[in-house]
C-alpha cells in the first residue's frame, strides 16, 4: 500500500486492468460496459463537432475587431499549439486506451495529486466551457425565433446579472443623455418586465436550460445516438461554413486587408482567448477510448485530421470575413450572419443563423459527453464516490455521472454571464494541455520486445539539447524591451504571469539540455503555458482559487477513498 500523494498508476496496471474486463479502478464491470462503436470518421466529426462552435460563429467577430486581417496570425500560432499538444494526447491516447483523457494520463505520469488536480480542472473546463456554450446557444435561438416574428420575453431570454448591469447602465446614460446601445435596452427591458417574488425579480435564461436537457438525455441514452447525432449535425455545419467561404470570396476586397496589423501584434494578441476558445474540444474525443473500436489507431487520427481541418477552414473564414468588410466593424455577436446582411445578402445571413444554432448544439454534445466520463475514471480510482462509474445496463453511458452533469451545467446557465465563464474555460484548457505534454516527457520508455508496438502512435523524436537553448536565447534578444519592463513595476498585475514564464522557461532550457528531451512536447508545454500568461491575473486568480477548493476535497475525501489505498 502506498501512501504517497504522488503515487502512480503504470501504464501496464491501466492496460491489464482494461484487458482483464475490469474498470480502471480494478474492480470487476461485469455485463455493463460501455459500447465499442467508434471509428476514425466518427472521431474526426466528434473533434469537428467540438471545435467548431461558438468560436466560429461569435468569439471570431471580436478577435478580428482587435487585431484585424492579422488575427489570421493567431488563429495559426493557436493551431500550432494545439498541435503540438494533440501529438502529445494521440501518443497518450494510443498508448494508454481508457477513458479520462489528461486525467489517466496524469495518473500515469506524474501521480495521484497531480491526477486529482488535473481531473478537477477539467471538470472546470468542460462544465464553465459547457456552461458558455448553453448560453450561446440561446442567444442564437431567440435571434432565430425573431426571425419568424416570435418573440420570448427578455426576462426568459437573459442572465440575472446582464439585466441587473444593462438597468443600472441605462438609468446612468438617460440621466446624462449618453447614447444607449441597444442590447443595454433589451436588459433594462427585461429588468423591468420581469415578475417579482418580493423584491426578487424572476430573470433566467430559459431556453439554455432547455438546450442542456435535449443534450443530457441524447448523451445518456447511448453513444451510438450520440454518434448518430453529431456525424449529422458537422457535415450540415461543415457545407454551411464552406459555402460562406465560396460565397463570401466573391465580395471580398482586398483593400479591406490593409493594414494587415492595424494595432500591431498586441492587438492580435488580445484575442488569445476567443481565438483559444474556438479551439477547445479535439481533447474532449480521448474521453471516448472504451468506446472505441481500435482505440490506438483511431483516436490519434481523429484528433489529428479534426485539428487540421478545422485550423484550415478558421484561416479561410477570418481572411474572407476581415475581406469582406473593415475589421472595425466586426465587434458584433454574430459576425458571419452580419456581414452578408451588412452587403444585402439577407437570405444567407437567415442560413447562417439557423447553422448557428446546430453548430453551438454540437459542441455542447461533445462536451457533456467528455465531461460524464471523466467523473467515471476518478470514481474508478476511488477518488469520487462510486456512484459517478455506474454504467447503465440498457444504454451503457455513465448514467449517474450524466444527470449530475446536465444539473451541474443547466442550473448555473440559467443565471450566469457569458463573458464570465470565457477565459476560464480557456485557461482551464491549457493548463491540461500543460500538463499533458509535460505527462509525455515522463512517460517511460516502451519495451520494444512488446507485440503490436508498431501499431502505437508515437511523437517524433527531435532532441532539444541544443535547440531550445537558441530559441530561449533567441527570445531574450527579440523580446529584450518588453522583457526589461517587466522588472519595473507599476501595479499592472496582468504581468505577474509572465515572470511564471520566464521562470519555467529557464528551467525547461536546463532540462532539454542535461536531458535530451523531446522537442516537440517542450514547444508544446512552453507554448501553452505562454497562451495562459496571456489571460491576465484576474482569470490566474480565480483559477488557483478553484484548485485550492479541490485541494481541500481531494486531502477530505478522495486521499482516504482511493483505490490505491488497498
Amino acid at each position: 500500500m502506498d501512501k504517497s500523494i504522488f503515487r502512480k498508476k503504470s501504464v501496464s496496471k491501466l492496460l491489464a486492468d482494461l484487458a482483464s474486463g475490469y474498470g480502471n479502478s480494478g474492480h470487476q464491470t461485469g455485463e455493463s460496459k460501455l459500447n465499442k462503436v467508434l471509428r476514425t470518421k466518427d472521431l474526426t466529426f466528434m473533434g469537428i463537432a467540438a471545435v467548431i462552435g461558438a468560436g466560429i460563429f461569435s468569439t471570431i467577430g471580436v478577435a478580428s475587431y482587435n487585431g484585424g486581417p492579422g488575427v489570421t496570425i493567431l488563429f495559426v500560432i493557436t493551431a500550432i499549439t494545439c498541435g503540438f499538444s494533440a501529438l502529445c494526447y494521440a501518443e497518450f491516447a494510443s498508448r494508454i486506451p481508457v477513458s479520462g483523457s489528461a486525467y489517466t494520463y496524469a495518473y500515469a505520469s506524474f501521480g495521484e495529486l497531480i491526477a486529482w488536480i488535473i481531473g478537477w480542472d477539467l471538470l472546470m473546463e468542460y462544465a464553465i466551457g459547457n456552461i458558455a456554450v448553453a448560453i450561446s446557444w440561446s442567444k442564437y435561438f431567440t435571434n432565430l425565433l425573431e426571425g419568424f416574428h416570435l418573440h420570448i420575453p427578455g426576462c426568459l431570454t437573459m442572465d440575472y446579472l446582464s439585466a441587473y448591469r444593462g438597468y443600472e447602465q441605462f438609468q446612468k446614460l438617460k440621466l446624462s443623455g449618453g447614447a444607449i446601445d441597444e442590447n443595454v435596452k433589451l436588459a433594462a427591458a427585461a429588468w423591468g418586465s420581469a415578475p417579482q417574488i418580493g423584491s426578487l425579480k424572476l430573470i433566467a435564461d430559459v431556453p439554455a436550460l432547455f438546450i442542456v436537457f435535449i443534450i443530457t438525455w441524447l448523451v445518456y441514452i447511448g453513444i451510438s445516438e450520440t454518434k448518430k447525432a453529431t456525424n449529422a449535425m458537422v457535415m450540415l455545419k461543415i457545407a454551411v461554413v464552406l459555402g460562406v467561404i465560396i460565397v463570401g470570396f466573391f465580395y471580398v476586397k482586398p483593400a479591406n486587408w490593409h493594414p494587415f496589423l492595424p494595432n500591431g501584434f498586441s492587438g492580435v494578441m488580445k484575442g488569445v482567448s476567443g481565438v483559444f476558445f474556438a479551439y477547445i474540444g479535439f481533447d474532449a474525443i480521448s474521453t471516448t477510448a472504451e468506446e472505441c473500436e481500435n482505440p490506438q489507431r483511431d483516436l490519434p487520427r481523429g484528433m489529428i485530421y479534426s485539428l487540421i481541418i478545422c485550423t484550415v477552414l478558421y484561416i479561410l473564414i477570418a481572411l474572407v470575413l476581415t475581406g469582406m468588410v473593415n475589421y472595425k466593424e466586426l465587434q458584433v455577436e454574430d459576425p458571419l450572419a452580419f456581414v452578408f446582411a451588412r452587403i444585402g445578402l439577407k437570405n444567407i445571413s437567415y442560413v447562417i443563423s439557423i447553422s448557428a444554432v446546430i453548430a453551438t448544439a454540437s459542441v455542447l454534445l461533445i462536451f457533456q459527453m467528455g465531461q460524464p466520463r471523466i467523473w467515471m475514471s476518478m470514481s474508478r480510482d476511488g477518488l469520487l464516490p462510486k456512484a459517478f462509474s455506474r454504467i447503465h445496463p440498457k444504454y451503457h453511458t455513465p448514467s449517474f455521472a450524466t444527470v449530475v452533469t446536465g444539473f451541474v451545467v443547466a442550473i448555473p446557465a440559467l443565471f450566469l454571464n457569458l463573458t464570465e465563464v470565457t477565459d476560464l474555460t480557456s485557461i482551464g484548457t491549457l493548463f491540461a494541455f500543460v500538463l499533458v505534454c509535460g505527462g509525455v516527457l515522463l512517460l517511460p520508455k516502451e519495451d520494444k520486445t512488446v507485440e503490436g508496438r508498431s501499431k502505437k502512435f508515437k511523437i517524433p523524436y527531435v532532441n532539444s539539447k541544443y535547440i531550445v537553448p537558441v530559441l530561449f536565447l533567441i527570445a531574450i534578444v527579440a523580446f529584450r524591451k518588453p522583457f526589461m519592463a517587466l522588472f519595473h513595476y507599476t501595479g499592472d498585475q496582468d504581468k505577474l504571469p509572465y515572470f511564471l514564464f520566464i521562470g519555467l522557461s529557464a528551467i525547461i532550457t536546463v532540462l532539454a539540455f542535461v536531458k535530451n528531451l523531446s522537442l516537440i512536447p517542450v514547444l508544446g508545454l512552453l507554448s501553452c503555458f505562454y497562451l495562459m500568461t496571456e489571460l491576465g491575473y484576474t482569470n490566474w486568480l480565480r483559477f488557483l482559487i478553484w484548485l485550492v477548493i479541490g485541494l481541500v476535497i481531494y486531502f477530505t475525501y478522495s486521499y482516504r477513498h482511493s483505490k490505491l489505498n488497498a
